[in-house]
Parts: structure tokens; sequence; C-alpha cells
């Protein structure tokens, strides 16, 4: 059975992870593999923290998406995978990898998973989660701060000089490639009981 890929995209903070798990709380977990895009951010081991903290993680070119698109392809092709694991408080690749089995459903999460046509050619399912601006912004410093080990100051910076130009630049506008768009501002029970309906017609069609 050929395994559904479902892409989340949307800016920083917007709640993807949010409308996964809602979506994952009424499907068989056991059959479910989530790939976020953040763990393939490039090996930086050559570059001192300094030059890591330069690099702009908001622009396509800082991920690996010829490593992300041969796995999606080897799971498709019911192989595992070695995924990498991404340490945010060293800004770099860490030395560990992840094995991934084939599943059922093999979701993949992140700001700019909708820019790369190989990665949407590969997709059933395109989602885009929408939030304000300013309610993201919350939501990211206080998520940075909490759970990978940042300054209030480097989270302000950083937003300002990268994730914010680069969330208009380059992650609003892969919208257009959603099937679904879902606004996060308010309850999307009912987007996401169409989804896993997709979801589960298009594993019945398999």
């Amino acid at each position: 059975m050929k395994p559904v890929i479902m892409a989340v995209a949307g800016g920083s903070a917007s709640g993807k992870t949010t409308v996964v798990n809602e979506i994952l709380a009424k499907l068989d977990l056991k059959s479910v593999a989530i790939i976020k895009h953040d763990d393939y951010y490039k090996a930086q081991h050559d570059m001192s923290l300094e030059e890591r903290y330069r690099v702009n993680y908001d622009h396509p070119s800082s991920l690996d998406n010829d490593l992300l698109v041969s796995h999606i392809e080897a799971l498709l092709r019911g192989e595992s995978i070695s995924k990498p694991i991404y340490d945010f408080e060293t800004y770099d690749r860490s030395l560990q990898t992840e094995i991934v089995e084939p599943k059922k459903v093999i979701i993949l999460e992140g700001i700019l998973i909708l820019t790369d046509e190989r990665i949407r050619q590969l997709s059933d399912i395109k989602l885009f989660v929408e939030l304000d601006d300013d309610t993201r912004f919350i939501r990211r410093l206080q998520r940075d701060i909490k759970e990978r080990g940042r300054t209030v100051d480097s989270v302000i910076k950083q937003y300002l000089n990268t994730v914010k130009p680069m969330h208009h630049k380059y992650v609003k506008p892969t919208k257009r490639h959603a099937d679904v768009i879902i606004p996060n501002d308010y309850n999307h029970g009912v987007a996401v009981d169409i989804i896993v309906s997709r979801i589960q017609k298009i594993l019945e069609e398999n």
C-alpha cells in the first residue's frame, strides 16, 4: 500500500503542530510517521557557534531538501530511513539520528515545506496553517525561551532580521500551493474532519 503523504506548512508558531495533533487524534497513531522539516537543516559542524548564529534559518537554502526528498522516496518504497536530528541549542545537526519506519500516513511539517516543487509533487494533501503575525511572534517568543534556551533579545533580533521578512517572501506565498488553508484563530474542527476523511479515502483507494 502506498503511504499517504501530507505536507503541513505555515508561519513560525502558527499552530502547525496543534493542527497535526488534532488530525492524529482521529487516526490510528500506530500508522503515522511525523517528519519535521527543521531536522533537515544542513549540518554546520565546520562553523563556529558565532557563525551559526548568523545563518538565515528562514531561507529555503538553509535546508537539505535533497536528503529529505530521497528519504520520502525511500519511505514510499517501503524502506526505513535514518532521519537527522537538529539541535536548536547548538544551531547544528546532532551526531545522532532517528530510524523512521514506513507508515500508512507520513506527515511532513515545516514553515518552508511547500517551497520545494519536488516535495509538493510527492504530497497527496497540502495544508497551510495561518495565524496573524502578532500572535505568532508572541508564541515564538515564549517557545524559544522555554524550549530552545534563547534570550528575549536574541528572539526579537532574529524575528526582525530574518523570520518576519522571510515569512512574507517565502512562507506566505506558498499558500497558493495548499489544498486547504486553515485559519488558526478559532476552532477548526470541521477542516480537521474534512482532512481526516480525505486521508481515509486515499487509504481505501490505495
